[in-house]
């Protein structure tokens, strides 16, 4: 089987980044989580999966990448590889999706996935294997996250048969679900708002989100229809999956995971 190529977005999604200003640091990517920068951290987890090839850094702009020694270093390795961002996630993912090989698998993550391990990346991308899909994201229970974390902030999808929370990896395992793309590009502004998300399937989806009725498989249906492809999802046992770093709050979090500070029973930080 194929290994993976990966593209780790890394690039701000616009200036002046809360968490960037807070650590000082030129970019959010290089925010340091347990002394190291979240996305060496994620080339690391990256590098230690056995399902992965190479690795395509996409971001941030290179004015920042020669000024920072160990982001060039890490360039110089010969399985990693920099492209530029383009003005948003989905553009700089098409951009490069459009460069490589049509018969790759794909996986898609981000620079601020700070506790991403090996472990998630092999479960996810065997998992994305076997369901034969075109397109396939991870997403963990809520229930799974709180039993770990009680008290954590995630945006979540209710839905009838559960409350799921997404984890930032997607894999495109065919050329036809490159197209999706396209698809990401209508949503991404509303990515914390999950009711607007699941809008963009149709009036009855969300008639059917806001009764209360919809189910995980009802709405994979009906975009795998939308999107003229086979899209499918893979549930993660892991709950720091779903954790990523939005916010200056999110920073303290995962440095207090990775730091081997933080409790379950302990407060949640503020």
């Amino acid at each position: 089987m194929s290994k993976f190529t990966t593209i780790v977005l890394a690039a701000d999604r616009a200036s002046g980044d809360a968490v960037a200003a807070a650590a000082g640091v030129a970019c959010k990517c290089l925010t340091p989580v347990a002394g190291t920068p979240m996305v060496i951290r994620v080339l690391d987890a990256l590098n230690a999966s056995d399902q992965i090839g190479e690795c395509i850094l996409c971001g941030p702009p290179w004015s920042i990448v020669e000024n920072n020694d160990i982001l060039s270093a890490r360039l110089e390795a010969p399985d990693v590889r920099w492209a530029a961002n383009q003005s948003t996630p989905s553009t700089s993912t098409l951009t490069v999706l459009n460069a490589l090989p049509e018969t790759d698998p794909v996986l898609v993550t981000t620079a601020d996935h700070a506790l991403l391990r090996p472990e998630m990346v092999n479960h996810f991308c065997a998992a994305a294997r076997e369901t034969e899909c075109d397109l396939v994201a991870a997403v963990a229970t809520h229930e799974t996250i709180m039993a770990a974390y009680p008290g954590m902030r995630r945006t979540v999808t209710r839905l009838r048969d559960g409350a799921f929370c997404g984890c930032n990896l997607f894999a495109f395992m065919t050329p036809k679900a490159r197209a999706a793309a396209d698809f990401w590009r209508r949503v991404e502004s509303q990515r914390k708002k999950p009711w607007r998300v699941v809008g963009a399937l149709g009036p009855l989806v969300i008639l059917r989100y806001l009764l209360g009725l919809l189910t995980l498989g009802e709405a994979l249906s009906r975009m795998s229809q939308c999107l003229d492809m086979s899209v499918g999802a893979v549930m993660m046992p892991f709950a720091e999956a779903a954790v990523d770093v939005d916010t200056v709050s999110d920073w303290k979090f995962v440095e207090d995971i990775a730091s081997g500070r933080f409790t379950a029973s302990g407060p949640f930080p503020s």
